[in-house]
């Protein structure tokens, strides 16, 4: 039989989460007053699941996901819960987070040139963080940094061990931030959008790496990302973020064949797709920006863009579930929408024109 992590099923039923993240929420103190960042976002992340959180800038994703290993500016101000293998990291001591960053949870960022220090080797840099979290000599951190370029598909890993980032190519530095990421066999890996400025074909590498450190070394993956397509390609479950809400949750097939919030198929009308948009055929758009929220209000926050929106839209805010009487929906795909796409007493689908 083929375990759930070898194949794009979704989280298993009967296995506690790694990460339960309940009712986190965000906001920031600015100069202009208070910012609405995240609101009473939920999820959670089995063993050897990869879960991708997509939506366009602004909605809250990687705002999210720093929140998790306290991450956040001092501005910030988290409530809720997030509990990692048991341990609750929001209001956790800084000695507890300082721990848990890198042995239980790592992070993969877009940019490894902002996030690699240009004046040490890359082997150096692996080698410290066995060091700082494994106690192991120079000598051995050194000898394991060649296993863990050689882990995430690196060439001639002696010879790229002694080299400084500059030396490497986009796709060799974002590797070497996979392997700094797994060098302390993390339980959770959270991948902030880590194939943004890469070709596609690195891309695609990065994501084998990614889909094999899952496979051989059961980890769990957050990745973040406004890519449907990269979505399509690596994730088991997919959560759709809006203006610091979650509006839709579901298996990754069930949310491109039955998509249900209208901002979701949006989304996906605004994808290229080959042979979809052949000619002159032009994209859709989602008109409209992400709304900078000083308070999230009680109302569907993308109403305004929403060309199904009425006047119980504007006044209330719908919450994340399966009960909205939709056709063809598994139990496991839940959508915050008074009006979901596949419900037959929706007026329209997608976004205003």
């Amino acid at each position: 039989m083929t375990s759930p992590t070898q194949t794009h099923l979704g989280a298993p039923q009967d296995v506690a989460p790694v990460l339960d993240v309940r009712g986190l929420s965000v906001t920031f103190t600015t100069e202009s007053g208070t910012v609405s960042a995240v609101d009473n976002v939920d999820l959670t992340l089995a063993p050897g699941e990869i879960v991708g959180i997509v939506g366009e800038s602004g909605c809250g994703k990687s705002v999210t996901a720093m929140s998790l290993a306290g991450l956040l500016p001092r501005s910030a101000r988290v409530s809720g819960s997030a509990r990692l293998q048991g341990t609750e990291l929001i209001g956790a001591p800084e000695s507890v987070l300082r721990a848990a960053r890198g042995q239980s949870i790592a992070y993969i960022f877009q940019e490894p040139m902002s996030s690699l220090n240009p004046v040490l080797t890359v082997g150096r840099q692996i080698g410290e963080v066995l060091q700082v979290h494994q106690g192991l000599s120079r000598k051995k951190a050194r000898a394991r940094a060649v296993e863990l370029l050689t882990l995430v598909g690196i060439p001639s890993p002696l010879q790229r061990v002694d080299n400084y980032p500059h030396q490497l190519s986009g796709g060799m530095r974002q590797r070497v931030m996979i392997a700094m990421a797994v060098a302390c066999g993390p339980t959770v890996l959270v991948a902030d959008e880590p194939t943004t400025a890469l070709d596609v074909t690195v891309q695609a590498g990065i994501l084998d790496v990614l889909r094999g450190l899952r496979d051989r070394l059961g980890t769990s993956i957050l990745f973040i990302t406004h890519d449907l397509g990269v979505i399509a390609d690596v994730a088991d479950r997919v959560v759709v973020m809006y203006a610091g809400r979650v509006v839709e949750r579901a298996p990754v097939d069930e949310l491109f064949a039955h998509p249900q919030h209208h901002y979701t198929a949006g989304l996906l009308v605004a994808t290229p797709t080959p042979g979809r948009h052949a000619g002159t055929d032009r994209l859709q758009e989602i008109p409209g920006l992400v709304p900078v929220l000083s308070t999230q209000p009680d109302a569907c926050t993308f109403a305004e863009r929403c060309s199904a929106a009425d006047a119980q839209c504007l006044g209330s805010a719908p919450a994340l579930s399966s009960d909205h009487d939709v056709v063809a929906v598994r139990p496991d795909h839940l959508v915050a929408c008074w009006h979901p796409c596949g419900n037959p007493s929706a007026r329209h689908q997608g976004s205003r024109a």
